[in-house]
Formats: C-alpha cells, structure tokens, sequence
C-alpha cells in the first residue's frame, strides 16, 4: 500500500485529564498496599541504643603497630602509606587528601 508523505496527519484526540476522585473511584476498594516482609529474628535486642551500659562488654582487637612504609597524617590522624606524603613541614607529614 502507498502512502502519501506529504498528506496532513491525523491527530488522535485527547482523553481530558480525570480528575482525582474519578480516578479513585474508578478504582474502587482495590487500592494497593505495600507489604513489609519482617523476619522474626528481626528485633530490637540486637541493636545497642546510644547510652546503653556496655561496661561488661569486651572488645578484642589487634593492634598492628606503623609499619616502616607507613606515616600518620598530623591533620587526619590517619596511618596512611608513605606514596600519600603530600607534605613534610617541621617533621610533620600531611596526606593528600588533608593537602588537596
């Protein structure tokens, strides 16, 4: 079939906008609801709320002390690697990130 180019095109008509209430009734009762999946070992107990006595608890943590190739940062505090020297003033090293 042909079909001419250069012929006006037909423009299909608008819906107008339905407003809310049309909208909501033409829906109904079938509103859709989120459900939330709970876990029953989902609680509260194992989460420590700020202020909580923790004075019997205890930590275990190894502390590895500055390696030779490593540097702490006099503005962050942070142990970096020596390749994040950005600056050496007065014995102090800074890191890039506090320089840049």
């Amino acid at each position: 079939m042909a079909t001419d180019y250069d012929a006006p095109r037909k423009q299909e008509e608008e819906t107008p906008a339905d407003s809310l209430e049309a909208l909501q009734a033409s829906r109904g009762g079938n509103a859709q609801t989120a459900v939330i999946d709970l876990d029953e070992n989902d609680t509260a107990e194992g989460i420590d709320l700020p202020g909580a006595d923790l004075s019997n608890e205890e930590l275990t943590v190894i502390v590895v002390p500055e390696q030779s190739d490593e540097f702490t940062c006099s503005s962050c505090f942070l142990v970096r690697h020596r390749s994040q020297v950005a600056r050496a003033k007065n014995g102090a090293k800074y890191c890039r990130d506090c320089e840049g």
